[in-house]
């Protein structure tokens, strides 16, 4: 079985328990107020394995499931077999890395927590774009657009939201997990910058 489905799978299990369970919640969360008084630094891991609701969760599980699977082959065909081992740990460290800019913003704020696996999917989508700019993203499930162009429009919508605070979504997490999945990606194969630029190019 592919490791994505597991990631899957495993998420979908504690995701669960935890709306029927709020102490457990409210443990795993990403809670910076604590955080930052109480050394529960492991949140910035645990947060990307609970959903606020079944919406949030299945959105999340349905991109993973969307590219999970090509950013999984990708690593086993550059790596062998510790492949599996390197996508796991590609994964968790969008997840922790995509927690520090609300950590430092809302460290003083007890009023701030949050939860999903949406950094590291944004890390994965964008790893993704890096290497197929040229595949259609649909935009709301609705509307094809080339991934290259979905990323730039994905990168500036999270940061106008951040900076709004109009709702309870972590969109400095979104931007942080997009930027870490791309920087990641490069770092993997710097070669990738070149063949984005190629392909790119050939449209104009």
């Amino acid at each position: 079985m592919m490791l994505y489905i597991i990631l899957i799978i495993f998420t979908s299990l504690i995701s669960y328990q935890a709306f029927n369970n709020p102490n457990m919640l409210s443990k795993l969360m990403h809670y910076p107020y604590d955080e930052y008084r109480n050394n529960t630094y492991y949140r910035w891991l645990t947060s990307g394995f609970v959903h606020a609701n079944m919406t949030h969760l299945l959105v999340n599980m349905l991109v993973l499931y969307f590219f999970g699977g090509y950013v999984e082959t990708y690593f086993d065909d550059k790596f062998g077999m510790p492949g599996k081992f390197f996508f796991l740990l590609f994964y968790c460290v969008i997840i922790v890395l995509a927690n520090i800019p609300t950590y430092l913003k809302n460290r003083n704020n007890q009023y701030f927590s949050s939860v999903g696996a949406s950094g590291a999917i944004s890390g994965l989508l964008y790893f993704f774009i890096l290497h197929e700019p040229l595949s259609k993203l649909y935009f709301y499930f609705v509307l094809p657009i080339p991934a290259w162009l979905f990323g730039i429009l994905y990168l500036i919508y999270s940061s106008y939201m951040s900076k709004q605070n109009a709702d309870r979504i972590d969109h400095d997490a979104h931007f942080m997990g997009a930027v870490t999945g791309l920087v990641l990606g490069i770092m993997i194969d710097p070669s990738s910058v070149g063949d984005f630029i190629s392909q790119i190019s050939n449209i104009f």
